[in-house]
């Protein structure tokens, strides 16, 4: 028998039954089904406020909106991933106006000095995005740590606007969160902010200064 069965064993024993899960009733989070346009809509009303800036693009139009942000902010360097497509898309896409891209392909120990230093801005995927709080999801991977998303000084999020959820718990849902997660999934509502200096809200004190989503519709 192992501990964890002799310590139930005590439990049933002293309570006098079987112990029974309770009843979870998730029924005061549900939402009235929605279009994907009012989702998106709600997701960019929800975000803006709290300096997410949202620009609305197609598949093909959405490199030529990234760089011209980049060129407006004056961003030299680009962190994109190695193996995703968004990554593939941007070196195969023959355009000599985008900033010079850098791939996080070694260890933290040995990167971190231009992982702090050199990074203008970097480019993740998404696994969705929340229309209720304006919150993104962030699935890091060995191939988009979560250093990509938590350190440049802008952050280039792509989102697709059918993976817009209404609420945390539909997205859960669908996605099937249950069957398992990575070892830090991220929820991304805005660049990064505190309130610790006289309870006073401030942007961009550490993280990212700047948060951009493509949302490609």
């Amino acid at each position: 028998m192992s501990s964890r069965d002799t310590i139930l064993s005590r439990l049933r024993n002293r309570s006098g039954g079987e112990l029974s899960e309770p009843h979870c009733d998730f029924t005061v989070l549900q939402r009235p089904s929605s279009s994907q346009a009012a989702r998106v809509d709600q997701f960019q009303k929800t975000i803006e406020p709290v300096h997410g800036e949202v620009h609305r693009c197609t598949r093909e139009s959405w490199i030529a909106q990234l760089v011209d942000l980049l060129a407006s902010r004056g961003a030299r360097s680009l962190l994109v991933p190695s193996e995703h497509q968004i990554g593939r898309a941007l070196r195969d896409c023959g355009r000599d106006d985008l900033p010079h891209m850098l791939v996080y392909d070694e260890p933290i120990e040995s990167w971190q000095a231009h992982l702090f230093n050199e990074v203008d801005a970097a480019i993740t995927s998404t696994r969705g995005g929340i229309a209720e709080t304006g919150t993104l999801i962030l699935w890091p991977t060995p191939d988009e740590p979560r250093l990509m998303s938590l350190v440049p000084p802008i952050h280039i999020a792509v989102l697709e606007a059918s993976e817009i959820y209404t609420t945390f718990h539909e997205a859960m849902l669908a996605q099937n969160w249950a069957s398992g997660m990575p070892t830090n999934a991220l929820l991304v509502s805005g660049p990064s902010k505190t309130a610790d200096i006289e309870q006073t809200l401030a942007y961009g004190v550490h993280g990212p200064k700047e948060l951009i989503i493509l949302v490609i519709e």
